[in-house]
């Protein structure tokens, strides 16, 4: 039984060259702007974890932010 990426394979073989190609553009641009997400996100992550090692910035402890989202919930914030 063929999986879902043969089949779409094999639907897309079926489209003109032009629309190909157009396909290829539009998967090619999804997975350009995922990897500049996660480019965007490793360099924030780094950022943050070069603030801390600086004493610029300092932790909160995940216990204080859980309940402090809870009080605001609670307060329908």
């Amino acid at each position: 039984m063929p999986t879902c990426l043969e089949t779409v394979a094999a639907q897309a073989m079926q489209l003109s060259s032009d629309e190909r190609a157009d396909l290829a553009d539009r998967l090619r641009l999804s997975v350009a702007q995922q990897d500049d997400i996660d480019a965007a996100w490793d360099a924030e992550m780094g950022r943050r974890i070069a603030q801390l090692d600086a004493g610029e910035v300092e932790g909160v402890p995940w216990e204080t932010v859980i309940a402090d989202l809870r009080a605001q919930l609670k307060r329908g914030a």
